[in-house]
């Protein structure tokens, strides 16, 4: 825990540092692919511990083929400053699994290539009707009852940095292309 806060004191940087903007957008090949997660300093270090083998378990994912090869599919959802939404059917159980988000969250870069952003974990509200379902450790998950999809949705901003907080559903950093 304590080389977790050390790596997090290091590794800070702010988003109006000059072309701070793009590289942490990832909208072009300047990105910075620097671990996002080490530089959210408002949640505890176990849930930087979860949120980084959520991004190790997705890493396979930044080649979206592989998500394609393991049943992600666009579910024709672009919403702006988050991105392109791709959903493994399949991991919408109702059982919160950090290291397996049923959603993940792209954009498009200017030549055509999608680069991951984020992951987002769905639970079906029938499971937890009147409560948000358990997430990650701590109180700082935010889980949004979206009734149009019937489902609790939860981002974490993982690839790309968030000033807005890695759990905070959009991301004003990205443009969607």
């Amino acid at each position: 825990m304590a080389i977790a806060a050390l790596l997090t004191a290091c590794t800070k940087q702010y988003a109006n540092e000059p072309g701070a903007e793009s590289r942490l957008a990832g909208n072009d090949a300047s990105s910075d692919h620097s671990n996002a997660v080490f530089k959210y300093h408002d949640v505890g270090s176990q849930t930087l511990w979860e949120l980084n083998q959520a991004r190790a378990a997705t890493a396979q994912y930044r080649d979206i083929k592989n998500a394609f090869r393991d049943g992600y599919a666009s579910i024709d959802v672009v919403v702006p400053n988050m991105g392109y939404h791709f959903r493994k059917l399949d991991l919408v159980d109702g059982v919160f699994d950090y290291k397996h988000p049923e959603i993940l969250v792209y954009n498009k870069n200017l030549d055509g290539s999608f680069e991951l952003l984020a992951v987002e974990y769905a639970v079906p509200i029938s499971v937890t009707p009147d409560v948000a379902p358990e997430g990650f450790t701590g109180s700082g998950d935010v889980w949004d009852r979206n009734t149009d999809f019937g489902l609790w949705l939860q981002h974490a901003w993982i690839w790309s940095f968030n000033p807005a907080g890695v759990f905070h559903d959009t991301n004003p950093l990205i443009t969607v292309n």
